[in-house]
């Protein structure tokens, strides 16, 4: 594939870059196609990206909805016909501004004087479009073949939540429509999949953007799943030692001080507000309490490790446009817990941790995921606190603490917590791009701030070291994961609605009524559908709307020998038993958390 350069010569492009060359002038291209429909347009930036690229675009007032990227898509089509060559040329600073300036272009001039004193200025021109770009780019639009403008969203220009909120418009593109297509399948996967469709289907959870974006409700049948998710940690930490708390959602600016997340953490904080003089904030987690509660008495090394747990709610200022459902919200509630130990205990307490996420992840069948040693980057100084030698410490520490429990790890420099190394525990999900499930965080930093001690059997105090992990991370994550993982189809034990019992007629009502309080005394979630409506629609519904894994159909044969005619979430065909049978079978499946 030919590209010119922004020095306006022509070579071939090397066949890794060939992707992102004409992802890059696909941004270029649909930028033309807005100016074109949108006269008053102004471009901020246009970049290729991983998956795609897209334009972040100052449209005034105007709002872009679905049929006007149709609008876009179909005049890029147009353009790429038009077989449009791309050319380039370089300015001077002083004659760049000036023709930016001309052409009201106030984003690229400010860029301009963003860049080095010594920076070369070029710009590509494709027909009646001229952008500020480094390049390189495609000779003719006709060469980009394969590409789709997928969604809008919210973008502040130079990622500043105080400036203006720009719309950024994404697309992908591919070398060939062969590429286009296996992308499109995998995006109908994915909407399929989408744990926000199906928790709208289900009825498990809800947003209101007159509550707030990014501020999910749990409805009934989602607080259901949510509850059986607390129950079972809370039960495997308490079998563990775990003791736990329950501590507010707001905390003083000085405890954040304390801690050092004011310092490297406010801009992802709500912000403070004033009460009787004194500031206060909604919390983005949970340490700086923990760590008050053990700093609450005296401790002995015979009291350690103590692990504290806590399902907390926590709030974080995300960017709209990062908002997903209950994925990725302003409010969530972490399956926190601090471990406060020795620096002899670490080495079992991380093995303790690690053997309970492999736990958890046997139950719930996750196999497809990576353990990843997060590291700091000892060159930002902004983000990382600054002690060279508890860094080197603590990441030694985990180190080898991972080497000796034989766990299979990379490491990634950059992907610390402010305070200290960690493991993450990352799954790669059905659709879409892995993500952080389960951590484990080494802190040396929080204690010493905090000022936190035991007495050592010298009688001698001592500053214990700190364990942050989350298992299931946040169950507002977890449950996402969850429910795309199964399409909705939980297993027995988790489902909203574990029984559906179908009546075929009024005459099989009573007995229908006798099958309902059988397995609701054996504590089932069960629901009676007595609607008027035929037994195939109810079927139907239940099965694809409720994703219930059981159908009771009850008829008059059923009611006049005690049985039941079953049948399971996918399948057609229905098994006869008893009553007794069936609660026995279900509830041993409840009982025993079977997938």
């Amino acid at each position: 594939m030919k590209i010119i350069y922004n020095d306006g010569t022509v070579g071939e492009c090397p066949k890794e870059e060939e992707t992102h060359v004409l992802r890059h002038s696909a941004a270029h291209i649909m930028a033309q196609a807005i100016q074109r429909l949108y006269p008053g347009a102004d471009f901020a930036y246009g970049p290729a990206t991983e998956k795609g690229f897209y334009y972040d675009v100052d449209l005034g007032d105007r709002k872009i909805t679905d049929e006007d990227l149709g609008m876009i898509e179909a005049e890029m089509k147009k353009i790429c016909k038009e077989n449009l060559k791309f050319k380039s040329f370089i300015l001077p600073r002083e004659e760049a501004v000036t023709l930016m300036h001309e052409r009201g272009a106030k984003y690229k001039e400010e860029h301009i004087g963003d860049l080095p004193e010594d920076a070369v200025i070029s710009f590509y021109q494709q027909g009646d479009y001229l952008d500020m770009c480094v390049g390189p780019h495609i000779l003719y639009t006709k060469a980009l073949k394969a590409f789709k403008l997928t969604q809008t969203s919210g973008a502040y220009w130079k990622n500043d939540a105080k400036n203006k909120m720009l719309t950024r418009i994404n697309g992908v593109a591919f070398a060939t429509k062969d590429e286009l297509a296996e992308y499109e399948k995998q995006q109908e996967e994915a909407r399929a999949r989408d744990h926000r469709k199906i928790g709208k289907e289900m009825g498990l959870f809800m947003t209101d953007d007159l509550i707030g974006k990014g501020l999910p409700m749990f409805l009934p049948n989602g607080y259901t799943v949510w509850m059986e998710l607390e129950n079972y940690i809370k039960e495997k930490e308490r079998k563990l030692g775990y003791q736990h708390v329950m501590t507010p959602c707001v905390g003083t600016v000085q405890l954040y001080e304390t801690s050092g997340h004011w310092a490297h953490y406010k801009e992802n904080m709500f912000p403070a507000m004033e009460v009787e003089g004194e500031n206060f904030v909604l919390r983005p987690m949970n340490c700086p309490h923990h760590m008050m509660i053990y700093a609450n008495k005296p401790h002995s090394y015979r009291e350690l490790p103590i692990r504290i747990g806590e399902i907390a709610h926590d709030f974080r200022f995300e960017a709209s446009g990062a908002l997903k459902g209950i994925e990725r919200g302003r409010h969530f509630c972490q399956n926190d817990a601090h471990l406060f130990v020795t620096p002899d205990q670490i080495k079992d307490e991380v093995g303790k941790v690690v053997d309970l996420i492999f736990d958890v992840y046997g139950d719930f069948g996750i196999t497809d995921y990576r353990c990843v040693l997060s590291l700091r980057d000892p060159a930002d100084t902004e983000k990382y606190h600054p002690d060279d030698e508890m860094w080197n410490k603590a990441e030694d520490a985990l180190r080898q603490v991972l080497n000796e429990l034989n766990v299979d790890y990379t490491e990634e420099i950059g992907e610390a917590a402010f305070y200290g190394p960690k493991l993450d525990v990352n799954v790669k999900p059905a659709v879409g791009a892995e993500y952080t499930l389960s951590t484990c965080q080494l802190d040396f930093c929080l204690p010493a701030k905090f000022d936190l001690k035991y007495v050592d059997n010298e009688s001698k105090e001592q500053t214990p070291v700190v364990l942050h992990r989350a298992i299931l991370g946040s169950l507002d994550r977890f449950m996402a994961y969850i429910i795309e993982e199964t399409k909705g189809k939980f297993p027995v034990w988790l489902a909203p609605l574990q029984v559906k019992i179908i009546p075929i007629s009024d005459k099989s009502m009573d007995y229908a009524e006798k099958v309902y309080d059988a397995l609701e005394d054996a504590g089932v979630r069960v629901k009676l559908d007595d609607r008027k409506e035929t037994m195939k629609y109810k079927i139907r519904e239940a099965q694809q709307v409720d994703r219930c894994p059981y159908m009771l159909i009850i008829g008059a044969k059923e009611a006049e020998e005690g049985l039941v005619s079953v049948r399971k979430r996918d399948q057609v065909k229905n098994e006869t038993m008893t009553l007794d049978k069936f609660i026995e079978k279900v509830t041993y499946e409840i009982d025993n958390k079977i997938r």
